[in-house]
């Protein structure tokens, strides 16, 4: 009963806070239209950043199959 409770409250305070958002955009003091600024590749990943994260996920791949196929189930009690 009362995680049900709590349940409801979450998700009432999560449709609550996106309609109080909601109702306050018109009230912001932001400029209605932002100007586009010319992009000539500042977008992409430049350098050796995308290399980073291909060796960091690669590596996370390679950690995960060691673990998932070691054989030490057995704990280490005295």
């Amino acid at each position: 009963m009362r995680m049900k409770a709590l349940a409801a409250l979450a998700a009432l305070s999560l449709i609550g806070g996106q309609a109080a958002a909601t109702a306050a955009a018109p009230l912001s003091i932001a400029p209605a239209s932002r100007a586009g600024a010319e992009m000539d590749g500042e977008g992409r990943l430049v350098g050796t950043t995308a290399w980073i994260l291909g060796a960091i996920a690669l590596g996370l791949i390679i950690w995960g199959i060691i673990e998932l196929t070691s054989d030490d189930d057995a704990p280490d009690s005295p």
